[in-house]
């Protein structure tokens, strides 16, 4: 089912379906953002690389997607930042890890339209 990283490269960079588009934040829920890439990059898997916790009340989530393709193999590493309300660590490291999980599908091209460049390139790492 596996297909070369080009042409799944390629299908990840059209333009989103606008029904998956939440209008009030112009931005693609995680879990649209998993369907697309199950079905475009199939065997596709993504690992949290690290959570930070700050003295400021934010956790920030890294989480890394790894395309697998028939030629190789390609990833990216994005973070994701939330507030810690009222101790409730585990809701704002979900919200992180979702907030980050997207933005590693849109450094692959995914939505990448949606987001303001600076959003998204100011921490950027390609590898």
């Amino acid at each position: 089912m596996t297909r070369p990283l080009v042409e799944i490269l390629r299908d990840l960079n059209k333009r989103v379906p606008d029904k998956i588009i939440d209008p009030d934040t112009n931005t693609v829920h995680w879990y649209h953002a998993n369907r697309m890439l199950s079905f475009y990059a199939p065997g596709w898997c993504g690992e949290v690389r690290d959570v930070i916790y700050s003295e400021n009340g934010t956790v920030t989530v890294v989480y890394r997607v790894i395309l697998k393709g028939t030629d190789g193999e390609a990833y990216r590493d994005a973070t994701g930042t939330a507030q810690v309300h009222e101790g409730r660590r585990e809701d704002a490291v979900a919200a992180a890890e979702e907030e980050a999980f997207c933005k590693a599908c849109a450094r692959f091209g995914f939505g990448l339209y949606l987001y303001h460049q600076d959003d998204i390139h100011h921490d950027d790492h390609f590898h």
